[in-house]
């Protein structure tokens, strides 16, 4: 991990989770990582499988220029990567394994942008591991990013993180393949109003409302 959110993120829910395999949601306190709230995201799977956004943070939002809550998190990636991307965030859940995805932001004839996203799977009440938390971080902020919206992610690597030692070795561990997708029952309707509204009143959100939907 390169980027100080992704590594705060990682900490805060290794320390959730203890000595279980994946934390609950309702573990998660906003106010004790309320300085990164803008940068995280929480996705869902949908009784029809798709994987979406339950909300996202401001600053996340803003690099879009869109809203993306109920958008499907594969809709932020190239074409011809979103059933990959698809795929990968499914595996995250369903393996129980955290992921760091390396990739470049792509607007416009700007130049690419080094981005980096962690997910991180988490537990609703039902036991159902059904929900990430994540992270989505620019390695620099340059001054086109404030006028163009980003359109695409780009996808450049993946690494595996092994929750055992990732923590010694946080950010020297090397890429691994994902494991193969497994078929996958059950999900739950439990929202996130709780956190979503920790994160607007801490953070005071700007909600892009009636924004372009994907």
């Amino acid at each position: 991990m390169r980027s100080k959110t992704a590594i705060e993120i990682y900490a805060y829910w290794d320390a959730l989770r203890g000595h279980r395999d994946v934390p609950s949601r309702s573990q998660i306190e906003p106010g004790q990582i309320r300085n990164i709230l803008s940068d995280l995201f929480i996705l869902e799977k949908t009784p029809r499988g798709d994987i979406r956004f339950r909300l996202a943070g401001t600053r996340i939002c803003s690099l879009f220029a869109r809203e993306l809550r109920g958008s499907t998190f594969d809709a932020l990636w190239l074409a011809s990567q979103t059933g990959r991307l698809a795929r990968i965030a499914d595996n995250v859940m369903t393996e129980k394994t955290p992921v760091v995805l390396s990739a470049s932001s792509l607007a416009g004839t700007a130049d690419r942008l080094p981005t980096e996203i962690i997910l991180l799977p988490l537990r609703s009440p039902d036991g159902v591991v059904d929900r990430i938390i994540g992270a989505l971080v620019p390695h620099s902020r340059p001054l086109w990013l404030e006028a163009t919206p980003v359109n695409y992610l780009d996808l450049d690597g993946i690494r595996v993180l092994d929750i055992e030692k990732t923590n010694l070795f946080m950010q020297s561990r090397p890429e691994k393949p994902l494991p193969a997708p497994r078929q996958h029952a059950g999900h739950s309707t439990m929202g996130d109003q709780g956190i979503a509204g920790a994160i607007r009143r801490v953070l005071h959100l700007r909600v892009f409302e009636g924004g372009r939907n994907d």
